[in-house]
């Protein structure tokens, strides 16, 4: 079967919504706010890119990007997340197709970089680092992790869209 990344179109938004709080469910870490997110960002106009996987017509996977700040700076910088597939597609390479496909698109539009706030073994392969530079209020500077794709590696606190802050 073959897997088809695009951007999302009108008409995806529910399905989006309803994939996410699935994937999310039954993660530890969830706020369970990961597709009221999505839907902030979406009005915020803060949704830089969302990409989704489709296969045979149906949607399997989708990652957003947003813009990021590093200690109150915008410097075209973009942060990754929330991503998803859905439960019975996970761990056979969807996530990191949609994570590949959304960096190549954030160097089309110019990124200098992308930031999240992860496992580092889930982002490692997709060439993130977490080197204790870039940090985020409340999080162990293990799982801030970054990808450089222009200039220098970043140095700082990590901001992302007010939508993460007001549904937390």
């Amino acid at each position: 079967m073959t897997i088809t990344i695009r951007a999302e179109r009108p008409g995806d938004e529910g399905v989006i919504h309803e994939l996410t709080q699935s994937a999310f469910a039954p993660m530890s870490y969830s706020s369970g706010t990961e597709g009221a997110i999505i839907r902030a960002l979406r009005a915020r106009g803060d949704l830089t890119l969302s990409l989704v996987a489709e296969e045979n017509g149906e949607i399997i996977g989708h990652v957003a990007f947003s813009p990021v700040t590093i200690d109150g700076h915008y410097d075209d910088w973009f942060g990754l997340g929330p991503i998803s597939v859905r439960a019975d597609r996970q761990k056979q390479g969807i996530g990191r197709t949609l994570i590949r496909e959304g960096i190549h698109e954030l160097k089309a539009l110019g990124a200098n970089g992308c930031a999240l706030v992860g496992d580092q073994a889930v982002y490692k392969g997709s060439g993130f680092v977490s080197d204790g530079q870039l940090t985020y209020e409340g999080v162990q500077d293990i799982y801030v992790q970054y990808l450089t794709l222009s200039g220098h590696a970043p140095h700082g606190v990590l901001t992302f869209s007010p939508a993460f802050a007001t549904l937390e």
